[in-house]
């Protein structure tokens, strides 16, 4: 014959955690909730991290403007010397 207590016995175990997991997310969204609720407000409906941004192109960091800067003097420097050479500057 067959054995019907074992299935019936993991059936009843399995309900059972069923239930306490569903215990343990009702108890977490309530937590949830509760800091939600407690949580201040945050000042106006722009995220602060992105408050300073414009759309558009954005302005050079400083450093890159350094490197820009001195990349310009360099061909400038090179134009220069081209020039008082005697040869045709580069466009």
């Amino acid at each position: 014959m067959a054995q019907r207590g074992r299935p019936t016995l993991q059936k009843r175990q399995r309900e059972r955690a069923r239930v306490e997991k569903q215990k343990d997310r009702e108890a977490r969204r309530e937590v949830a909730k509760e800091r939600r609720a407690n949580a201040p407000e945050r000042s106006g409906a722009i995220d602060p991290d992105i408050a300073h941004i414009s759309a558009g192109p954005q302005p050079m960091p400083e450093w890159q403007a350094e490197v820009f800067a001195e990349a310009e003097a360099e061909a400038e420097a090179e134009a220069e010397v081209k020039r008082s050479a005697g040869e045709k500057p580069d466009a």
